[in-house]
């Protein structure tokens, strides 16, 4: 921390002495705003975020909300908050701890304040924290006079009350004028670390222009937060972010979901079919849906279900009929799809099934992120029915993830998982928009014309007739001239597609189908290593959303002068063809997941490697200090000798 400005704040009662402020340098921060559900937490923290996505720092956020639609005011159960981590450098996590903790009313610092370190900046809105408002959540006195919070840099705002000044002229009423102090809040926070304004004050306004009135209010609002930061004593020094260093190109802001969603659109672009979304509307994952509604000029139309089995069952309906199949859900959904996915497995048609990944089992923790279903992926239906899995590493590689699981399905004509989760559905990072030329062609032909001849030498059309490299079955087109056959869920004879119980066949087409998806190991590239030493002897391997805590894990073991190897796969179902070997190169291997150690069984049982297991399911993502202290363990442990560095700090 370097301070750019060398004035000093100066400032006593009945001075002459100018108030100068300073500004010091830092390399990154982590803010988490917390407030009351109703309280607009996730469009202040989201409105902070995208202007520091234009100014250009790297950046990784972490939305924390209620499942409740409206819990009680001012209670726990209602508290919402977003921390974003951002910095002049590439970061992997959101943080594992705020450095400054903006806490709305008193149950949003009782939820928090844990998980702030000693000496970190607090901000309260004092005006909330009244008699009433301290017994919901259990304050015998305030904690803002009882010097309880002498351990953090407390700053009490009245930041209610100041709201209220501001809009004093604005002719609204008490209570729609309190709800602008978000934007109060975050014009304060945007003169804190110097963030841009004018693209809060165009989505304000475009965000509001059917009530200009209530645009003007937030406006107004968060100039004042913005004056208040420049002319308050309360807060004597701004702190500036540098951008950070990037590859030339475009980038823009998103979410896992977003970027998701438009995967699925490249995807058709690509393939040069249209693209059909059946979906019921599940948390976390029915951004998707809205996201794909808005682009109908992609050739792309969503079809709002009543039901889980009926999003599948359109799914796999526009595939036969010769689209790009979608559906999406999470893990209660793929409950219900699994008949429909089975027979997708049956008909052997292209379809991704993408779910987004919450706590379980039955309701769970529908806000909250988990890793629990990749079992249920590879599994969870009745009989033979294997299905290729995918899985993103971060918000941003969802768009990668989503053509990787449409270049399968199509390809192979086989349904494809794709696992993403809670973490990376409402998280955001920098994406940098790739170039057309750069997506892969993922143009597929149709059966148009008989591919055998009976034994007579009559031409005619065998709809399970396999292409040799891939196993792929034709695809024809409902209505194309001579292409008729059968279809559905009972087991299909080998090349005519008619119905047959007889054993050997069913023997033989459960072993081509599982052939086909192992065959799909021959384009997977091989495993990615991340081993900047070459001679680690202890690998951490993951999937998932756990790719940004591990690799901020490993950075903080090589930063205290240890070897530590990561591996991270996207690909789950095959795994890469040289796995086994790259993990039998090491001494220890260590698997953190956010479930009860779905991945490490999967390898224990595959290449008979003693994978350890490290597991959490709070529904939150892992810490990577704790990660590093349980990497630093092993890595001890098997060298023999400890290091005198601790990895537990420094940049994430």
């Amino acid at each position: 921390m370097t301070t750019t400005d060398p004035s000093v704040a100066a400032s006593t009662a009945g001075s002459s002495v100018p108030f100068v402020k300073s500004v010091v340098e830092l390399d990154r921060v982590v803010i988490r705003l917390a407030g009351d559900s109703g309280d607009g937490m996730q469009l202040t923290g989201n409105r902070f975020t995208s202007e520091t996505a234009s100014f250009g720092n790297d950046l990784s956020t972490l939305p924390n909300f209620p499942a409740e639609i409206r819990a009680p005011t001012g209670t726990l159960p209602g508290v919402s908050s977003f921390q974003l981590h951002f910095a002049d450098h590439d970061i992997m996590t959101p943080g594992d701890a705020p450095d400054v903790l903006v806490a709305m009313n008193p149950a949003a610092l009782k939820a928090n304040l844990s998980d702030l370190p000693g000496g970190g900046l607090l901000i309260v809105d004092s005006d909330e924290f009244t008699p009433r408002n301290l017994a919901k959540v259990g304050y015998a006195s305030s904690p803002l006079e009882d010097h309880s919070l002498d351990g953090w840099q407390l700053v009490s705002v009245p930041l209610t009350s100041m709201t209220l000044d501001a809009l004093a002229d604005s002719g609204l009423g008490k209570k729609e004028a309190e709800r602008s102090k978000n934007m109060f809040t975050l014009g304060l926070l945007s003169w804190m670390y110097h963030r841009p304004t004018e693209g809060t004050v165009r989505f304000l306004e475009r965000q509001f222009r059917r009530k200009p009135e209530i645009a003007a209010a937030n406006i107004a609002a968060f100039r004042a937060g913005y004056y208040y930061g420049e002319t308050t004593e309360a807060f004597a020094v701004s702190y500036e972010i540098k951008p950070a260093p990037m590859a030339p190109g475009r980038y823009r802001n998103i979410s896992g979901n977003q970027a998701l969603a438009l995967g699925v659109v490249a995807a058709g672009q690509r393939s040069g079919l249209p693209v059909f979304l059946g979906a019921y509307p599940i948390t976390p994952a029915s951004d998707i849906l809205h996201e794909l509604s808005r682009h109908k000029n992609f050739g792309v139309r969503t079809f709002q279900a009543e039901d889980e089995i009926a999003g599948i069952a359109s799914a796999i309906g526009a595939s036969f009929g010769g689209a790009l199949g979608v559906t999406t859900t999470s893990g209660p959904g793929v409950s219900l799809k699994s008949e429909a996915l089975g027979l997708a497995v049956m008909t052997e048609l292209p379809l991704v099934v993408v779910d987004v990944q919450r706590g379980g089992p039955s309701t769970g923790l529908p806000t909250k992120t988990e890793q629990s279903d990749l079992l249920q992926a590879m599994f969870g239906r009745n009989g033979e029915a294997p299905v290729p899995v995918v899985a993103p590493r971060s918000p941003a590689d969802c768009f990668d993830a989503a053509l990787e699981a449409a270049r399968i399905a199509l390809t192979y004509r086989t349904p494809v998982m794709l696992l993403s989760d809670g973490y990376l559905a409402n998280g955001a990072e920098p994406w940098q928009i790739p170039s057309i030329e750069e997506l892969p062609d993922l143009r597929v032909e149709f059966a148009s014309e008989p591919n055998s001849a009976t034994p007579d030498g009559t031409p005619e059309f065998l709809p399970y007739l396999r292409d040799p490299e891939t196993l792929a079955r034709p695809w024809a087109i409902p209505g194309t001239s001579g292409m008729q056959h059968r279809i559905g869920g009972l087991e299909k004879a080998d090349k005519t597609g008619n119905i047959s119980y007889d054993p050997a066949n069913h023997d033989l087409m459960t072993r081509l189908r599982q052939a086909k998806v192992d065959g799909i190991a021959a384009t997977i590239p091989p495993t990615d290593v991340d081993d900047p030493d070459g001679d680690a002897r202890v690998a951490v391997i993951g999937w998932g959303s756990t790719y940004g805590p591990i690799g901020a894990a490993c950075r903080r073991i090589r930063r205290s002068g240890r070897s530590v190897a990561q591996i991270h796969l996207r690909h789950l179902n095959p795994f890469p063809a040289d796995l086994g070997d790259v993990l039998r190169r090491y001494d220890r291997v260590i698997c953190p997941e956010m479930n009860l150690g779905q991945l490490s069984m999967l390898l224990r049982a595959k290449y008979l490697v003693d994978v350890e297991s490290h597991t959490q399911v709070r529904g939150l993502p892992f810490r990577s200090a704790e990660l590093a202290a349980v990497v630093q363990d092993v890595i001890d442990s098997t060298s023999g000798a400890p290091l005198a560095a601790d990895p537990t700090g420094g940049a994430e």
